[in-house]
């Protein structure tokens, strides 16, 4: 009894949630104002090098709660939920950055609506992770629990929205670009920008258990 209460406790593991989170909104709208103002070549790397600050404070963050993480005996939730929500919090900002340097390896000089329809979904999930994250610490009062519970499901709406749109934009890319170069690359964007919705549910799922067992 005595030694258990000489061991290291709770960590600020929600607070760290939280930092990661909000880099990860950063990042997304970092992203999608590179992708709206596509054309000019000096916003575009503007707003590119922001992704990549972002997804570095980030990687600090998933580090940091690594840390933590060896080093707290009572943890405020499962030590393994806590691992594999902040590595896939880290899958979104790391896709996000990926998205970023796939537009500019594959040179792709031009951005249509179907490429910015996908961006505005990311964004609207990225934005709804940084919510739900920032209500973890105060689960177990009901109407935050319920809340909770909520976000995950609009989370959950809006990657069947990426899909829908995805499905509909590779119709069209492949009724309708007769540039195979361009095709090909355009299909990698649609993926990759589909797979960031994808990642985001993948932090919903977490999420809706850590409420499930804890509320």
């Amino acid at each position: 009894m005595w030694f258990s209460k000489l061991l290291p406790r709770e960590g600020n593991f929600f607070e760290l949630f939280n930092q990661h989170a909000s880099h990860i909104a950063e990042g997304a709208h970092s992203f999608l104002a590179m992708i709206q103002n596509y054309g000019d070549s000096a916003l575009r790397e503007k707003y590119a090098a922001e992704v990549d600050v972002a997804e570095r404070a980030a990687d600090k963050v998933t580090a940091d709660v690594q840390r933590l993480l060896h080093r707290t005996f009572i943890t405020p939730i499962d030590g393994e939920q806590i691992r594999g929500l902040i590595n896939s919090m880290d899958d979104v900002i790391d896709l996000l950055q990926d998205t970023t340097e796939v537009l500019s390896l594959y040179n792709v000089l031009r951005i249509g609506d179907d490429v910015l329809r996908l961006c505005e979904i990311s964004v609207r999930c990225c934005e709804r992770v940084q919510h739900v994250t920032s209500l973890l610490a105060t689960l177990k009062r009901p109407e935050v629990a319920e809340a909770a519970l909520k976000t995950c499901v609009e989370i959950d709406r809006l990657e069947s929205d990426a899909d829908r749109v995805m499905r509909a934009a590779m119709s069209r890319l492949f009724r309708d670009e007769i540039d195979t170069r361009e095709l090909i690359k355009l299909k990698a964007i649609y993926e990759h920008l589909e797979t960031i919705s994808d990642r985001c549910q993948d932090v919903a799922n977490i999420i809706e258990g850590i409420v499930l067992e804890n509320s």
